[in-house]
């Protein structure tokens, strides 16, 4: 199957990363929606480590603010929503349910948890990035951050669960006013190798 070329433009030949934001609300069924679509991306394993704490609220947001880097902060708190793109340390624990083809999967993890903690991190970063792709399919713009304390938001929202923070993602309609040219990109022969 191939996706037409409107498809690519909407999710990356056109698609910007946005730092200002209309002041438009995004719904639950719409961050349902982005989450349905991208539980399907591919996992080793399907291991599914991703977890994704969608910030709404001025409380949650407040929260949040004095991890963040001076230059995120005010995009941050403009956003509709802000999404923590978190892994759980301990996904193997899902894996009879999410991996049932094989029962002696969890003792791949926790026998060894060096690969416990690449698959957990590779696998979650993999999921942020089909959570952006997603967010673009329901029609969102989309502002991918790392500038920001991990240490800090994992204090703050993550001391019971375990999870760790990765990645930020900020989400809704941007405002394309003031967007600045696209930068450029590596040419094929620059990034890739044909062996």
């Amino acid at each position: 199957m191939t996706i037409d070329a409107a498809t690519i433009d909407a999710l990356f030949r056109e698609a910007r990363t946005q730092n200002k934001w209309k002041d438009e609300p995004v719904s639950d069924e719409t961050l349902t929606e982005l989450y349905d679509i991208l539980k399907f991306g591919p996992t080793s394993a399907n291991c599914s480590p991703a977890r994704f704490v969608f910030i709404r609220s001025k409380d949650a947001k407040q929260r949040l603010s004095p991890a963040l880097s001076s230059g995120n902060r005010d995009k941050t708190m403009a956003a509709p929503v802000t999404v923590i793109v978190a892994y759980d340390p301990k996904f193997y624990d899902k894996l009879p349910q999410l991996f049932p083809a094989n029962p002696d999967a969890v003792k791949w993890f926790t026998s060894n948890e060096s690969l416990a903690a690449t698959t957990a991190f590779r696998n979650g970063t993999l999921q942020g990035a089909y959570l952006m792709t997603a967010a673009h399919m329901v029609g969102l713009d989309v502002g991918g951050m790392s500038g920001f304390d991990n240490a800090k938001v994992d204090a703050e929202f993550f001391a019971y669960s375990g999870w760790r923070s990765n990645f930020l993602v900020n989400l809704g309609h941007g405002d394309t006013a003031d967007l600045p040219p696209r930068p450029p990109r590596l040419s094929f022969d620059e990034a890739c190798l044909l062996l």
